[in-house]
């Protein structure tokens, strides 16, 4: 129909990674009985770690070449080379420059690593990033 919008369904791409980190939740502005009383066993001041999984997902409309959104190898490159050399067996309060002066929460964590992600993706968009913690812990981001 002449003057109609031809609206394509979204097509989303995920890509599962998965990497170890260290932290400490710990406000350097409260007392250290604040600090367990908030934060728990996770205020420890020999630290604790994580076994992460990073699910990201781009959006975009399959390139007619390829059929793809994205290449998965070039995402999945893309992800190792910004977010998990930056984190995978680091200390994440200690070692990685994009947390620095943050409080390590799983909350921030995930903006953190979106803000480091979503420059580099071409031809496609990120979508959202859930990053469990745990298995039954998780955060969603959607860069809002």
């Amino acid at each position: 129909m002449p003057g109609s919008i031809s609206l394509r369904p979204m097509i989303y791409l995920t890509r599962v990674e998965h990497f170890n980190a260290a932290h400490k939740l710990y406000n350097p502005n409260w007392s250290a009985e604040q600090n367990e009383a908030v934060f728990g066993k996770c205020a420890n001041e020999n630290w604790h770690g994580h076994n992460y999984e990073i699910h990201v997902t781009v959006k975009g409309q399959p390139h007619p070449d390829t059929g793809f959104i994205m290449d998965v190898k070039e995402l999945s490159r893309l992800i190792n080379l910004h977010i998990l050399e930056q984190v995978d067996h680091k200390n994440l309060n200690m070692d990685v420059p994009f947390m620095q002066g943050l409080l390590p929460s799983t909350e921030n964590f995930i903006r953190e690593i979106w803000k480091q992600l979503a420059p580099h993706l071409q031809g496609c968009q990120l979508h959202q990033i859930r990053l469990y913690e745990t298995p039954r812990i998780y955060v969603d981001y959607y860069g809002e």
